[in-house]
C-alpha cells in the first residue's frame, strides 16, 4: 500500500511539474492588455489606472527591432479574458515582411498577480536568443530571467535564474554581454546594477544610490550605460524630485557625472555631484519618461513635472521637459503640458529632428491617465518644440504608457495601450508609424495563428471633460 502510495505522489508530482512547464509556454487566443488602478479614488480618480500592459518607463526596453529577423519583439502585461485581472507576462512580435502578428504566447502565468509592477522587459543576445525580464516584489515574489530556447523564437521559453528584482532594465551589448540596472527594497527602494556574460552568471549585485527610493530610466550609448534617476525624500514617493544622472564605461566599476567626475557609490546623499536640477527647492515633483542621445552620443532626458502627487487640476501644469546638453551645460526647454502625472510619452533622436510621442492631449477622461497621443517635434536640437499630428483622436479609452521600441522601425515606431481610467474596462494594445499617420490595433480575439493588425479608426463618444 505504501509502496503504491509513493508511485501515485510521483505520476501526480511529474504531472504537475510538466503541467507547470506548459503553462509558462502555452499560446493565448489574442492581445488582452491588463487593467489596474491605484489607490483610493479622489474626485479626479486613481493615482493612475486604465491600460497599464505596456507600464511603464522604469521598465524597459520592453520591445526590441531585430534586423536579423525582420521582427520587432516585444513584451507586454497581459490577462486572460475581458473580466479579468489575472497578469500574464506575454510575448510576442511584429513581422515587418508580411504585416502580421502570431498569437502571443505565456512566457509566465503570475498566479493571480494583478499589478503592473510585476511587468517584465525584455533583451536579444548576439545570438538571437530572446531574454525576458520578470520584474518580482522585494522577497515575497523573486524576479525571475526567462531565455527562449530557440533564436529569434518565442515558441519556448526556459526559466534561467531567480533574483530578488523590480523594475529591470537589462542593457546587451556585443563582447561584454549583459549590463542589468535594476531596483531592490532595502533602505528603501533602491538602485542595483550586475552584469552577467552569458545571462546565467551573474556578478554580486551593487547598489548605486540608497536616498530613500529611486525611479530611474536608463539607456545604452556606444557601449556606455547611463541611468537617469529621481529620489524620494524621507522614503515618500509620492513626493519623487531632483534629477540626477551618472554613467559608467567599464559595467560598473567606475561611475561618473556628466563631466567625468568619478561619484563615489552608493550614492547617499540628495546634494551630490551626479544632480543635473535641484527640483526639490522649486517644490516640483519629477518623473520620468525616456531618454535617448543626440548625434554626439550626450543624454536626452524626458521629464514631466508637477506640483502635487494626485491628480486633478491641483497639481498642474504637469510640463513635459526636454533637458539636453550643450555647450557644457544644461538646458530645459519645454514641450506641451497634460493633465496627469503619469503620462508618459516616448522620445526619440534623429539626424533631421527631436520627436516625442506621447499622450499630451486631453482624452475623453480628462484628469484620468493617458489621453490623445500627439506627435511633437523639434527642428533646432530641442529648443523649441511644436505639435506635428494628433495620432489618435476621438478615442473611446485614454490612451497611456506610449513606449518606443529600442532600435524602433518604421512600421513599428511606439506600442502603448488604452482604458477606461475611471473604471474596471478591456484594454487593446496599439502601434504607430514613424509619421504617425497609421494607427494599428493589435487583435483582440484570434481565431487564426497569424492575422494582420487591423487600422484603427476613431471612435465617436461624448467626453466627460
Amino acid at each position: 500500500m505504501s509502496a503504491r502510495f509513493l508511485l501515485l505522489a510521483l505520476v501526480l508530482f511529474v504531472a504537475t511539474d510538466e503541467a507547470s512547464v506548459i503553462a509558462q509556454n502555452r499560446v493565448a487566443d489574442g492581445y488582452k492588455g491588463i487593467w489596474y488602478s491605484s489607490g483610493t479614488p479622489s474626485e479626479y480618480g486613481y493615482k493612475f489606472s486604465g491600460g497599464v500592459a505596456t507600464f511603464g518607463s522604469r521598465y524597459r526596453p520592453i520591445a526590441v527591432f531585430s534586423k536579423e529577423a525582420q521582427k520587432t519583439f516585444f513584451v507586454y502585461g497581459g490577462t486572460s479574458g475581458e473580466e479579468e485581472r489575472h497578469l500574464l507576462i506575454m510575448i510576442s512580435y511584429y513581422d515587418h515582411l508580411r504585416n502580421i502578428v502570431p498569437k502571443p504566447v505565456i512566457v509566465h502565468d503570475k498566479e493571480g498577480v494583478s499589478e503592473p509592477y510585476d511587468n517584465a522587459s525584455l533583451s536579444i543576445d548576439g545570438m538571437g536568443f530572446l531574454w525576458v525580464f520578470v520584474s518580482g516584489n522585494s522577497r515575497t515574489r523573486p524576479g525571475l530571467i526567462f531565455r527562449s530556447s530557440m533564436p529569434y523564437s518565442i515558441e519556448r521559453f526556459d526559466k534561467v535564474k531567480e533574483i530578488e528584482m523590480l523594475s529591470p532594465q537589462p542593457w546587451w551589448n556585443p563582447g561584454t554581454g549583459f549590463f542589468l540596472l535594476w531596483s531592490r527594497v532595502t533602505r528603501g527602494l533602491e538602485i542595483c546594477f550586475s552584469s552577467s556574460i552569458n545571462g546565467q552568471d551573474w556578478t554580486d549585485s551593487r547598489t548605486l544610490a540608497c536616498m530613500g527610493g529611486h525611479l530611474q530610466v536608463s539607456g545604452i550609448c556606444n557601449g556606455r550605460i547611463y541611468t537617469a534617476f529621481n529620489y524620494f525624500p524621507g522614503g515618500n514617493i509620492d513626493r519623487q524630485t531632483n534629477l540626477y544622472l551618472l554613467h559608467t564605461d567599464d559595467y560598473g566599476k567606475t561611475w561618473k557625472n556628466i563631466d567625468e567626475k568619478v561619484i563615489e557609490t552608493p550614492v547617499s546623499n540628495p546634494l551630490n555631484d551626479a544632480l543635473v536640477k535641484n527640483y526639490e527647492e522649486d517644490g516640483r515633483l519629477v518623473h520620468l519618461s525616456d531618454i535617448d542621445f543626440d548625434a554626439e552620443g550626450n543624454p536626452v532626458l524626458l521629464v514631466i513635472l508637477s506640483g502635487d502627487e494626485g491628480p486633478g487640476p491641483k497639481g498642474g501644469p504637469r510640463e513635459w521637459i526636454v533637458v539636453s546638453r550643450k555647450n557644457n551645460k544644461w538646458n530645459f526647454s519645454k514641450v506641451c503640458e497634460s493633465t496627469h502625472n503619469f503620462d508618459r510619452g516616448a522620445l526619440y533622436i534623429t539626424p533631421s529632428e527631436w520627436k516625442i510621442i506621447g499622450p499630451t492631449e486631453p482624452g475623453p477622461f480628462r484628469y484620468g491617465t493617458g489621453g490623445e497621443v500627439a506627435m511633437w517635434v523639434s527642428a533646432d536640437q530641442g529648443e523649441s518644440w511644436e505639435k506635428k499630428i494628433d495620432i489618435t483622436s476621438q478615442s473611446r479609452f485614454n490612451n497611456s504608457f506610449v513606449r518606443k521600441p529600442m532600435n524602433p522601425s518604421k512600421e513599428f515606431y511606439a506600442l502603448w495601450a488604452d482604458g477606461n481610467p475611471t473604471e474596471f474596462s478591456r484594454s487593446s494594445l496599439y502601434f504607430t508609424n514613424e509619421s504617425g499617420t497609421k494607427v494599428r490595433i493589435l487583435p483582440y480575439e484570434m481565431k487564426r495563428d497569424f492575422q494582420r493588425p487591423a487600422k484603427q479608426q476613431p471612435t465617436h463618444h461624448s467626453r466627460n471633460g
